[in-house]
């Protein structure tokens, strides 16, 4: 989905339609086949796979009119050394900057949008990735937005300088804590439902009994 929507603004002004992303998807998917052969194990069934991405680029027309704007960068990789033993890097999904020099800073997700309340946890990514832009570019974004595909919704705010900088204070403290927990090799853990997603969770002494 990623790969498609970013090839889509390749395209002329005119040719950004969903009848032009339709066409795509095939054509990407086997790509990342040819590229990476173990995937098509992920899939049972192709062609319901492909009629779900179709369903998702159709939500992606119903939020927005690819034709109407232009987009300044794809996956452009974000980077800056927030200390001297941290180093902080990103890809965004989209970038778009404005003729007036406003700058948008776009995450598509193919999942559904965050429950009332979550919004926040969910912008922390796009804070993050406003913070590298902010710091290498000296301009702060305007908006932050994220596509959410899978119930066509998206969730918008627009950062502050002092909600940077205090997004700034938590990287550095999360960038402490784990530089202690190498320092005195004690990793203490954290169950979460995310465990069952887990690589790890058959050697983690939070699931394994000694």
């Amino acid at each position: 989905m990623h790969a498609v929507l970013e090839d889509l603004f390749e395209l002329p002004a005119p040719e950004r339609t969903i009848d032009s992303a339709r066409a795509a998807l095939p054509i990407r998917w086997q790509a990342a086949l040819a590229e990476k052969p173990a995937l098509s194990a992920l899939v049972l069934d192709e062609k319901e796979w492909l009629d779900r991405a179709t369903s998702l680029l159709q939500n992606y027309f119903a939020l927005e009119q690819p034709h109407t704007f232009e987009s300044t960068y794809r996956e452009l990789h974000l980077e800056r050394n927030l200390s001297d033993e941290m180093y902080l890097h990103g890809y965004v999904d989209r970038i778009d900057v404005a003729p007036t020099g406003q700058v948008r800073i776009v995450d598509y997700k193919t999942g559904k949008s965050p429950k009332p309340g979550w919004e926040e946890k969910a912008l922390f990514q796009l804070r993050v990735y406003a913070l590298l832009y902010w710091q290498n570019e000296g301009v702060l974004p305007s908006l932050l937005q994220l596509i959410y595909l899978g119930d066509s919704q998206l969730v918008k705010s627009s950062p502050t300088e002092a909600q940077l900088l205090s997004t700034e204070r938590i990287l550095k403290n999360i960038g402490a804590e784990i530089l202690t927990a190498i320092d005195t090799n004690h990793f203490p853990t954290k169950k979460s439902r995310l465990c069952d997603w887990c690589f790890f969770k058959s050697i983690c002494p939070a699931h394994v009994k000694p």
